[in-house]
């Protein structure tokens, strides 16, 4: 997908331009009006910032103090968080606020300057086209704030876009703007696990491709390439297989994001196409921008085809395509092949349980070849471009009417009701089930169901405790072994997010899942789970392991003693303990050596959820009667 180079040198005529300019703003400003009309702040997006409070008060970047857990998927969301807001010194929820819409409006306005710049000047129009659908969509809309690292997300892979076309479009390429663009390119996995294949595939293409005026030898332009991109990711790689015990977030551990659930994937993504009707665009777009390429007759001379009329060797094949690797049609095959790569991995593992989110990030790599389409002032033969541009025409048409239709629509009636599926509209689910239009601050969500009794609960206990939910949905306080306490308050929920922004740091907050609790984590799945909750640790685990009262009349009625026995063997294992001490020994030297070692090792472990399964599984023994397994 590129242009003549004559229409590269052809200055864009003054109108071109300021429908170019008025276009990119109205469509921004469009976008910045969405994302704040649909503002909030998720459960999930409150759980980054508990991190972020925990870095304010010296206690690192953990989400329970004396607990090396990294709950949070995106490591720089977390950081970029934290700096502005040690900068201005306001309150999280309003700088996370900020960001975020800033850093969504700006991805739309790169990724649209990437894309005009990919179509060439000339006698044109770029009218926005992928821009709109993409705002479109309402959880496009509904993540532009959220509290959680979508709007990093696109608006990293938007820059990465403009730097690339740039590049390609470029006959000479400072030496500098090469490594800046290495560098953010390098910075994928440190944005999203999972962007690490974009990254790796756009340096991969920075060191195959011909770099003129560049006077180094090429392997030591590609290695100081690669070691500009590598710098802080490897470096963050070391430190957190030292610090965390995990060659990834723990988020991934809780979550196997290596497991297979194909259905469920296929399911969710039909949950965001099928409802918006969103093939339609895609089909209409996708028809247009080849017949915008095929109008200006460039494909064949993009490759430099016309200059062989004898068939090249294999030498003659590798220096085309090697020449192909810096042209604006290799960084689209890029962001196309990505977003399909990227689908399908959302898709295998099993999509996400928050209506859209997931596919945000692909669906904004497939629409940015054409967030603007190109249209010609005047046709200069009366021949196929006439038809181009008619249906060019109809196509930006078409996208458009569909635009106001889908901006409106909604993929479930009820935002308290969650599919069968599984997924839910988070957005809609929590104004609902709070009551507030815009739940943003912490305190918005204390009109959660029973979140008011937990604070309730946490101030008539003083002396500490576990506060976990009964059968019925009540809190039920156990209490610590011995009267006067010393054990600390701990809350053991799955609505991570919410409950520690209410809570003071001191209180250790868990979850079921395993997002802030390593034990829950290292679980097994159930198989046929709602995706994303797809583990559930008993709280009686919990109780063993904060050390509370075990036995009647401390323990709960639901609780059993024998069980919570069990648990207390199997808890014994000396590879659970050894895990466990991975992230709660104080980090001495040679505890971050044994963490680096052993953290792939420490990622693939699994206990299982039944005592007696896990006795069985680490043969623990009973050290009352040797040789007996309990």
């Amino acid at each position: 997908m590129v242009v003549d180079e004559e229409l590269v040198a052809v200055p864009a005529r003054r109108p071109s331009r300021t429908v170019f300019v008025s276009g990119m703003v109205f469509t921004a400003v469009l976008f910045a009006i969405g994302g704040w009309r649909r503002r909030w702040i998720a459960d999930d997006g409150l759980t980054v910032l508990r991190t972020v409070r925990n870095l304010l008060a010296g206690n690192g970047p953990v989400f329970n103090a004396g607990e090396r857990v990294e709950v949070n998927t995106s490591t720089a969301w977390t950081y970029l968080i934290w700096f502005f807001s040690w900068l201005t010194q306001a309150r999280l929820e309003y700088v996370v606020l900020g960001i975020a819409l800033t850093l969504s409006v700006a991805a739309i306005v790169f990724a649209i300057l990437g894309t005009a710049r990919l179509w060439g000047g000339g006698v044109q129009l770029l009218l926005p086209a992928g821009a709109l659908v993409y705002i479109a969509v309402p959880p496009a809309r509904d993540y532009a704030t959220s509290g959680l690292e979508s709007s990093l997300v696109i608006c990293w892979i938007a820059v990465l876009w403009w730097g690339l076309i740039r590049w390609s479009r470029a006959d000479k390429t400072g030496f500098a703007s090469i490594l800046g663009l290495s560098f953010v390119a390098g910075l994928a996995p440190l944005i999203r696990p999972e962007l690490t294949l974009l990254g790796t595939l756009a340096l991969l293409m920075i060191c195959g491709a011909p770099q003129p005026g560049i006077r180094l030898r090429p392997w030591i332009f590609r290695a100081l390439v690669l070691a500009t991109a590598g710098l802080v990711p490897v470096a963050y790689q070391i430190w957190q297989m030292g610090y965390y015990a995990l060659p990834y977030p723990n988020t991934a551990v809780a979550k196997d994001a290596g497991g297979a659930k194909w259905r469920q994937g296929l399911v969710y993504l039909w949950n965001l196409i099928g409802p918006y009707w969103l093939w339609v665009p895609l089909m209409a777009l996708g028809v247009a921008a080849v017949l915008a390429v095929r109008s200006r007759r460039i494909a064949g001379q993009a490759a430099g085809l016309a200059e062989f009329e004898t068939k090249p060797d294999v030498r003659e094949r590798l220096r085309r395509f090697r020449a192909w690797l810096r042209t604006p049609a290799a960084v689209v095959a890029l962001m196309l092949a990505s977003g399909a790569l990227l689908t399908v991995y959302e898709i295998r593992v099993g999509g996400d349980f928050m209506h859209g989110r997931m596919l945000l990030p692909p669906l904004f790599c497939v629409l940015l070849p054409v967030m603007v389409l190109p249209l010609k002032l005047s046709a200069a033969r009366a021949d196929s471009r006439h038809t181009d541009r008619a249906f060019g025409i109809g196509a930006l048409a078409v996208t458009a009417g569909w635009a106001l239709l889908a901006a409106n629509a909604t993929a479930l009636e009820n935002g308290r009701s969650i599919s069968t599926a599984g997924i839910a509209d988070e957005r809609l689910y929590y104004v609902q089930s709070t009551g507030h239009e815009h739940p943003l601050r912490a305190e918005d969500y204390l009109d959660y169901p029973r979140m008011r009794t937990m604070i309730g609960d946490l101030a008539r206990n003083p002396n500490g405790g576990l506060l976990i939910n009964s059968p019925s949905w009540n809190w039920q306080l156990v209490p610590p072994p011995t009267p006067n306490g010393g054990a600390g308050h701990t809350v053991y929920f799955i609505n991570l997010g919410m409950i520690s922004m209410n809570v003071p740091l001191d209180v250790r907050v868990l979850d079921p899942m395993g997002l802030s609790y390593p034990l829950a984590a290292h679980t097994f799945r159930f198989p046929n789970a709602r995706i994303g909750h797809d583990k559930n640790l008993d709280s009686d685990w919990a109780v063993v392991d904060a050390g509370m009262a075990n036995e009647y009349p401390g323990l709960p009625w639901f609780i059993d003693e024998g069980w919570v026995t069990r648990i207390r063997t199997a808890m014994n294992c000396p590879a659970t303990r050894d895990l466990l001490a991975s992230t709660r020994a104080p980090l001495t030297a040679g505890r971050f050596q044994r963490n680096l070692q052993q953290s792939l090792r420490y990622a693939k472990y699994r206990i299982d959820r039944v005592p007696e399964f896990e006795i069985e599984r680490c043969q623990v023994i009973d050290r009352g009667n040797p040789g007996v397994p309990r």
